[in-house]
């Protein structure tokens, strides 16, 4: 079996009021729909304006990382902000490291 990078991320809109977690084999790609979709209703990412980067793991299983955004979707928003802070305290947009 291959190994190849999947990432399940946290984006949120410009007022940081919404969170919405995702899972992706291209992080790059996925965050440009995001931004593509904001204002658009069709999608939850879309409607709230959640295209801003806070959080991202990088996994090697599909399995793995699948398992991974169930279990950060179950997370409470009190969880989710404790989680995002580990690695960005000040909950700042950001880049992407490929």
């Amino acid at each position: 079996m291959w190994n190849k990078n999947y990432f399940v991320y946290i984006t949120t809109n410009p007022g940081k009021t919404v969170y919405y977690v995702g899972m992706t084999n291209n992080l790059e790609r996925r965050l440009e729909e995001h931004r593509e979709n904001k204002g658009k209703s069709e999608t939850f990412a879309g409607k709230y304006y959640c295209y801003n980067l806070v959080y991202y793991e990088r996994l090697s299983s599909i399995n793995h990382a699948i398992a991974r955004e169930k279990e950060i979707k179950l997370m409470n928003r009190e969880e989710k902000e404790k989680l995002i802070k580990v690695d960005n305290p000040k909950l700042l947009f950001l880049k992407i490291e490929e």
